[in-house]
């Protein structure tokens, strides 16, 4: 595995890879790897020839007290995973490489970026479409990868693509759980012991949610009972529990088409993020 860090060698790289048609799967990451990020990985085996990981961890899609600078870097650690899982580019660009000086361009979305996140966390989303697009630009990937329990940032990446005529095949994959139910994450490493038994109410009060919904109870009085759940969980504050058109993320209060039930919330000083698919009867 080749471990660039220059637009240059990685592009030079790239066209070596290409040669005799060979296909190329990209795995956005901001490092601080976990299983999750693995199983991205390997479908990326799965559908091209040869697979690029990128780590970067993008300030501009943190806000101003947000954890950029706590953020988990663990470069050695995460190189070492993916060298045994076979792939072939580990692309780690500084800010600088990323960002140098001068740099004015700004990617922006409507629509899809608006609530949610979008609404708990001004300009992420710019951040995430920004850095997005130059990943897809410097590697020039045939399909790229990402998780699904960031399904806002998935379904504006999606979106971006489409508007912006990208060549690359955006595939979801469905959020990987530990044993005991909660999302995986990079910042599950914040919690403490005490706190990430009660983080299991997060994925429990959403599946609650969902169950209860999909027997016919109103979408406001599942939501109702979930947020409560969070709070009597100590979840503080509790950014949403939202029903959203699966493919809009347009809020819904009927089920009545395909559906996203998406939570946000804080365990202590962490921020956590789920969803769940919902399906009208």
């Amino acid at each position: 595995m080749q471990t660039l860090r220059d637009l240059p060698a990685l592009r030079a790289s790239i066209l070596a890879l290409r040669r005799d048609g060979k296909s190329v799967a990209l795995v956005p990451t901001m490092g601080a790897l976990h299983d999750g990020h693995m199983a991205l990985v390997e479908e990326g085996r799965r559908r091209a020839k040869h697979v690029v990981v990128s780590i970067f961890v993008n300030p501009r899609q943190f806000g101003p007290n947000e954890d950029l600078d706590a953020y988990p870097r663990r470069e050695a650690t995460d190189a070492h995973m993916l060298q045994e899982a076979g792939v072939d580019i580990l692309w780690a660009p500084t800010v600088d490489v990323m960002y140098p000086a001068g740099f004015s361009t700004n990617i922006s979305l409507s629509g899809v970026t608006e609530g949610l996140d979008g609404a708990a966390r001004p300009g992420h989303f710019d951040g995430v479409a920004t850095v997005v697009t130059k990943l897809f630009n410097q590697v020039q990937p045939d399909v790229a990868l990402f998780g699904e329990k960031d399904y806002q940032q998935l379904t504006v990446i999606r979106q971006m693509v489409i508007d912006l005529n990208l060549p690359v095949e955006i595939v979801g994959l469905p959020t990987q759980r530990a044993e005991d139910g909660l999302a995986l994450s990079s910042r599950n490493t914040y919690l403490t012991e005490e706190e990430r038994k009660q983080a299991l109410a997060l994925p429990r009060a959403l599946g609650e949610a969902k169950r209860q919904m999909e027997k016919g109870a109103s979408v406001d009085s599942a939501l109702a009972k979930a947020i409560a759940m969070l709070a009597n969980h100590g979840f503080d504050p509790i950014d949403y529990v939202t029903l959203c058109d699966a493919a809009t993320l347009e809020p819904m209060t009927v089920l009545d088409r395909p559906a996203r039930l998406l939570g946000a919330a804080k365990m202590g000083g962490t921020r956590l993020i789920d969803n769940i698919a919902v399906d009208p009867a």
